[in-house]
C-alpha cells in the first residue's frame, strides 16, 4: 500500500514524468497480472504467491537503484551507499524469495540443499559482496555495480538452498522484511519519505514476525538459516515403505470415532490441498451430537503458514471456541481416546523432540503419539515437507487411511451414520 501511495503521489507532486504512457502501461499490465494472480491462487497457493510476490517487490527496489545509479552516477557519498545497500538488500529478497517459491511449489526438493564445500562458498560470496559494496561506494565504476547485483543474487540462492521445507515460512518472513528494508533505502535514493517509511515498517513488522516464528519453532534463527550445514546424516530420511504399518478402512476409523469419548482432530496441508475442511467440520459435528468431545489442535505452521488452518477452518465455520492452540492442546492427548490427523506430518512428527540430527530437530510439536489410539489420513507412506519419515505411523497403535482427505473423511462420515 506504501509504494501504491508513493507512486499516486509521484503524479501529483509537480515533478516532471518521461515516458508517462510506459508508466501507465507497466502499471496498467502489473496491476491486471497482480489482480488475476491473486484471485485465481487457490488457499494452499497463498505461501507460494506471497514468496513470489515479494521477490518482485525486492527486485524492483534493487532494479530502481541500479536506475537511479545509471542516471545520477556519484551523486553524493549518502546516495552511493543507500544505493549499494538497495541493491545487495534487494537482491538478496528476490533471488531467496524464488528458490523459496520453487521449495514450495515442489518444483524442485523441499529438503535442504548442501552443495560441495557449500559453507565457506556461501561465507566467501557473502564477503565478496559486502567488498564488493564499500568498493563501489569509495570507486563508483558501472562494471563493479553489475558485478555487485550478480554477486547479491547469487547469495540470494546460496542463502536460501540449505534451508528445509519445514523452515521454509520463517525464511519468508525474513525476505519479507529484507524487502521492506530495500524499499526503505530505495525511499532515500529516489527522495521519497514515503517509501522510506513504508519500507521501515514492513522491514519492523517483518523482522518481528521473523522472530516470533523462530520461537514458536522452538529454534534460534540461525539453527533454521545455517542448520544444514553443520548437520549430520539422518536415517529419518525415507519413504517407510519397507517397515510394516496398520491400516484400516473407513468403517474402522468410523467406529474408533464414534465409540470414543474424546476426539481430538489435526488438521494439516493435506486437508487444505484437499478442501476438506467443511466434511471434517461435519464429521465434528456428528461426533458431537453422538456426545463425544471434540476439539482441534492447530501447529503454529499448520499449513505451512501462520493462521493458515485457523482461516481455513474458519471458512467451514467451526466455532472458534474448539480452536486450541498447541500450547493448550498438548497437556490433553494423554488423556483422548482417539487422535485423528488429516494432512498433518512434520507438526506431529516425534523426530523433533528425540533426533538430533532430524531437520525439524527442537521444533515443537502436538503430542499425538499420547494418545491411546492415532488415526492417520495419508494419501501415501511418502514422507512429509521436511522429507523424514514419522515414527507414529509406525507405531501398533496407528491406524492410517490411505486416499484423498476430502473422499476418505466423507467415507467416515457416510460410515458412522450407519453405527
Amino acid at each position: 500500500m506504501g509504494a501504491v501511495l508513493a507512486t499516486v503521489v509521484l503524479f501529483f507532486s509537480g515533478i516532471e514524468l518521461l515516458n508517462l504512457t510506459l508508466i501507465l502501461i507497466a502499471l496498467a499490465v502489473g496491476s491486471v497480472i497482480g489482480a488475476i494472480a491473486a484471485r485465481k491462487v487457490k488457499m494452499t497457493a497463498m505461501p507460494q504467491l506471497v514468496a513470489l510476490f515479494n521477490g518482485v517487490g525486492g527486485g524492483a527496489a534493487a532494479l530502481v537503484a541500479v536506475v537511479e545509479y545509471m542516471v545520477h552516477g556519484e551523486a553524493d557519498l549518502l546516495f552511493l551507499i543507500f544505493t549499494v545497500a538497495t541493491v545487495i538488500i534487494g537482491a538478496v529478497a528476490f533471488s531467496g524469495s524464488i528458490v523459496t517459491y520453487l521449495k514450495l511449489q515442489e518444483l524442485m526438493t523441499s529438503r535442504p540443499v548442501v552443495i560441495p564445500l557449500g559453507a565457506p562458498i556461501t561465507i566467501l560470496v557473502a564477503i565478496a559482496t559486502l567488498a564488493g559494496g564499500v568498493w563501489l561506494v569509495l570507486d563508483p565504476q558501472d562494471w563493479l555495480l553489475v558485478a555487485l547485483l550478480a554477486l547479491s543474487l547469487l547469495f540470494g540462492v546460496l542463502f536460501v538452498l540449505p534451508v528445509g521445507g519445514a523452515d521454509v515460512p520463517i525464511v519468508i518472513s525474513l525476505l519479507n522484511a529484507m524487502t521492506g528494508l530495500a524499499v526503505a533505502a530505495s525511499g532515500y535514493v529516489l527522495d521519497n519519505v514515503l517509501l522510506l517509511i513504508a519500507g521501515t515498517l514492513v522491514g519492523a513488522s517483518g523482522t518481528l514476525l521473523t522472530t516470533l516464528m523462530a520461537k514458536a519453532m522452538g529454534r534460534p534463527l540461525t539453527s533454521t538459516l545455517f542448520g544444514a550445514f553443520t548437520a549430520k546424516a539422518t536415517g529419518a530420511v525415507g519413504t517407510g515403505e519397507d517397515r510394516p504399518v496398520r491400516s484400516g478402512s473407513a468403517n474402522d476409523v468410523a467406529i474408533m470415532l464414534g465409540f470414543a469419548n474424546k476426539v481430538i482432530l489435526v488438521p494439516g496441508y493435506g486437508l487444505a490441498v484437499a478442501q476438506a475442511q467443511n466434511t471434517l467440520r461435519e464429521l465434528a459435528e456428528m461426533l458431537t451430537e453422538r456426545g463425544v468431545e471434540v476439539d482441534y489442535a492447530i501447529h503454529p505452521v499448520a499449513g505451512r503458514m501462520p493462521g493458515h488452518m485457523n482461516v481455513l477452518l474458519a471458512e467451514a465455520n467451526v466455532p472458534y471456541d474448539q480452536l486450541k492452540e498447541m500450547d493448550e492442546i498438548n497437556p490433553e492427548f494423554s488423556s483422548t481416546d482417539v487422535v485423528l490427523v488429516v494432512g498433518a506430518n512434520d507438526v506431529v512428527n516425534p523426530a523433533a523432540r528425540t533426533d538430533k540430527t532430524a531437520p525439524i530437530y527442537g521444533m515443537p510439536i502436538l503430542n499425538v503419539d499420547a494418545a491411546q489410539q492415532v488415526v492417520f489420513l495419508k494419501r501415501s507412506m511418502r514422507p512429509g515437507f521436511a522429507g523424514i519419515e514419522n515414527a507414529v505411523l509406525f507405531d501398533p497403535k496407528t491406524t492410517l487411511l490411505f486416499g484423498d482427505a476430502k473422499d476418505s473423511l466423507t467415507k467416515v462420515v457416510a460410515s458412522l451414520k450407519n453405527i
